[in-house]
């Protein structure tokens, strides 16, 4: 043993010091290109910074630190619903802004999107209403039955006036009816489910929420955990959706004693099961992550829910989550009061997910369509650019250049064309991002804080993940993959674009077109493009309807075969308070006259303020 350790003190280890030669780190990034996109206005690309995700997640303060950097944009994933951390965090993260300036800091406007130009004309859009009831449209907020706290919420929020989703959903609701409501992207869903909802909750949280702790003596859960007992559940698909519904519940329980929680894969769970501990009167959350919570009856119970939620139902109503979705929604049916009510919102809606519906829908269910089912929106302009497979991503890096720098969104199919696309992006020194379900929670909260801030303005990203985000000024929005007929189609596309021209400002959409890859979706491309009154490119002429009809079949309503069409059921169809024809609407009240021009669609003059949005 002495010799062995004789011989290893002998050896000489500066004799290898020079064998393994240090590398330096490649840069792959092209001088050149990354000088022409300085010259052409584009930020120089951030480098991912790995180094402050190795600090601990929560400061030594406490865990309502880490809450309020996620609530302002953090990255550890979880989301505190605390009246002391919904605000924002001061630089040594000790001091919360309180009281009104919370709300003011939540919905301030450099957050929110502002009404464009063309917010009018989302009041002009034709409007499909099929009940056995008659409520009546809303007028404004002030005139619908809310309470008055929801009414001081909505004026802090800086909304002013209903968008049509929001006219008929808000009464719908308040008379307690179960609900399908099919609208154009970045047409007010969210609040329109929200506020009817928690303006029907409010002034009753103490008689019909469950106990929940005081927590302005602190929080101990070994003491003070109770059971969450929500009396909403709002289901979405994806996590960003999940937190965006999240902010904007925060918004409007404000002052209301109902306290909001978000749950979703990807984020710890201790931390969100704490969430859950101290009380929760409006779930918001994933799936799978519910259906986790569900499994635990000690912690989560929906035996109170009384609203039940389905945001982006088409995706939700897709066969693979079929047996997940009928697990939540009889999650629900265990309310003791049996007065639950189901609702449903996407901006399409099939006839299968309608089938499958209908399998939780009272039969008196209330169902509005704004414009077609499944079309795209008038303020978006719509471009198809030939280009082969190979030459895809310099046409991309053209097409960038060529355009004024702004906040892009770039479409993929695949998680591995997303991380592929971005890498070229960032070596050809573009300012670039990317976002799907392969990253973990806080790579991709990074992503779209550095998208939201425009550290980075371009964001590649998958169909799924980015479903229901909205960004604001998001100006151009490319499809580098146009979606296939076997995976989402025309719907996919309808949602692509919808992450621009939002509350009626103006966007484009540019997509890459091969007859190789996408000859499948072209006639129903082209029918969009002609329904929208954009140009069809001479490489689709082919593709027009032969009779010049255009016929959708995801809107064509063959219902009747199951009863549905021909029962009676009264509709009405009118362009957002002139009902067609001049004949009496179905909502029981007569036909209003044509508004004058220049008046706001309820025939009364047009406000001279700016429209602020109401999402």
């Amino acid at each position: 043993m002495a010799d062995i350790t004789d011989k290893m003190e002998a050896l000489d280890v500066n004799d290898h010091s020079g064998t393994i030669q240090v590398v330096p780190p490649v840069n792959n990034m092209n001088a050149e290109a990354a000088a022409r996109a300085r010259e052409h206005g584009w930020a120089e690309p951030q480098q991912y910074d790995y180094q402050k995700y190795q600090a601990p997640i929560n400061p030594p303060h406490g865990g309502g630190g880490a809450a309020a950097a996620a609530a302002a944009g953090g990255a550890d994933g979880v989301v505190s619903s605390d009246p002391a951390v919904s605000g924002a965090a001061t630089e040594n993260g000790d001091e919360f802004l309180s009281g009104l300036a919370v709300l003011r800091s939540m919905s301030g406007r450099r957050s929110m999107a502002i009404a464009g130009t063309c917010f009018e004309k989302l009041r002009e859009i034709k409007v499909t209403a099929e009940t056995t009831e008659q409520p009546d449209p809303i007028t404004s907020f002030e005139h619908a039955g809310l309470h008055p706290v929801m009414l001081e919420n909505i004026k802090l929020c800086c909304y002013t006036v209903p968008t049509p989703i929001q006219a008929y959903s808000i009464p719908a609701v308040l008379t307690n009816h179960d609900l399908i409501a099919v609208a154009q992207t970045g047409s007010g869903k969210t609040a329109a489910f929200l506020i009817p909802i928690l303006s029907k909750l409010m002034g009753k949280a103490k008689k019909l929420a469950a106990p929940r702790p005081n927590l302005a003596n602190g929080f101990d859960e070994t003491v003070d955990a109770v059971r969450a007992e929500p009396l909403v559940l709002i289901v979405a698909p994806t996590r960003e959706l999940s937190t965006q519904i999240f902010d904007e519940a925060r918004r409007l329980c404000y002052r209301s004693m109902l306290r909001p929680c978000v749950v979703y894969g990807g984020a710890p769970v201790r931390e969100q099961r704490i969430e859950l501990q101290k009380g929760c009167d409006v779930l918001i959350g994933t799936p799978g992550r519910l259906l986790d919570f569900m499994q635990k009856p000690h912690i989560l119970s929906l035996r109170r829910v009384r609203y039940t939620v389905i945001d982006e139902a088409d995706e939700m109503l897709q066969p693979d989550w079929e047996e997940e979705f009928t697990k939540l929604m009889s999650g629900g049916d265990l309310n003791e009061d049996a007065d639950h009510n189901y609702l449903m919102f996407s901006a399409t809606f099939n006839k299968q997910c309608r089938n499958l519906a209908r399998k939780f829908l009272a039969a008196d269910h209330v169902r509005i369509r704004i414009g077609r089912a499944g079309s795209a929106h008038l303020n978006v302009t719509q471009k198809i650019v030939y280009a082969e497979e190979h030459m895809k991503k310099q046409c991309l890096y053209d097409l960038l250049l060529a355009m004024p720098p702004a906040r892009t969104l770039v479409f993929v199919n695949t998680k591995q064309q997303a991380d592929f696309l971005d890498d070229y992006l960032f070596n050809m020194g573009l300012p670039s991002t990317s976002i799907h379900s392969d990253r973990t929670q806080r790579e991709r909260e990074d992503a779209l804080r550095a998208f939201r801030t425009a550290k980075c303005p371009i964001m590649v990203a998958t169909g799924v993940s980015a479903r229901g985000l909205d960004i604001k000024n998001v100006m151009h929005v490319i499809n580098f993959d146009l979606p296939t007929m076997a995976h989402g189609g025309t719907d996919e596309y309808i949602h692509r674009i919808g992450r621009t021209a939002r509350i009626g400002n103006l966007g484009m959409a540019t997509s890459f077109y091969n007859h190789d890859r996408n000859s499948d979706i072209a006639p129903e491309l082209v029918k969009i493009l002609l329904e929208c009154n954009q140009e069809v490119p001479e490489f689709l002429e082919n593709d027009k309807p032969v009779d010049g009809k255009l016929i959708f079949h995801d809107d064509t309503d063959d219902e009747d075969e199951n009863g549905d069409a021909n029962d009676g059921t009264p509709a009405v169809d009118d362009s957002w308070g002139a009902p067609s024809g001049g004949a009496d609407d179905a909502w029981g009240a007569p036909a209003a006259s044509a508004p004058a021009a220049g008046g706001d669609g309820w025939g009364e003059p047009a406000a001279s303020a700016p429209i602020a949005d109401a999402w």
